[in-house]
């Protein structure tokens, strides 16, 4: 029986693809997890909700979502907001902002995506109301 015979392969194989692009692993090790990865390559699909999306993309894209607020958090440790700058340039996902854009600007920027989601209608009410208690926070309502 394999240590990962009762695991979830999607999330085996995330932990995996981590590993590969950790720069605190070393080279065997991240060559350990590349033919881990290629071993198990096969058995990882995902799977589709009824919508007909891949909830592996979906749960992906949430997961992505709360390393990228974790780095604007203010109330995040310098070692959370590390963990999650890895995560998120693991994932392909550019962490250091543009050239020119300074504190101001993002705060804006940062504003500007949660009054946008008050508005839109794909938006759930518990992540609209996490806008409206951000907003009110910073005096932005």
């Amino acid at each position: 029986m394999s240590s990962t015979e009762h695991k979830n392969p999607e999330r085996v194989a995330a932990g995996l693809k981590a590993a590969i692009h950790n720069p605190n692993v070393s080279e065997e090790a991240k060559e350990r997890a590349a033919d881990r990865l290629d071993h198990i390559g096969e058995k990882t699909t995902t799977t589709h909700n009824t919508t007909g999306h891949h909830q592996g993309d979906r749960d992906t894209n949430r997961v992505l979502g709360g390393y990228k607020a974790t780095l604007s958090n203010e109330n995040t440790s310098p070692e959370a907001k590390q963990h999650a700058a890895e995560i998120l340039e693991a994932h392909g996902y550019t962490v250091e902002r543009a050239e020119g854009v300074g504190e101001d600007e993002h705060q804006t920027r940062v504003l500007a995506g949660y009054k946008a989601a008050l508005s839109n209608p794909r938006v759930s009410s518990e992540a609209k109301a996490h806008a409206r208690e951000f907003l009110a926070a910073h005096d932005a309502l």
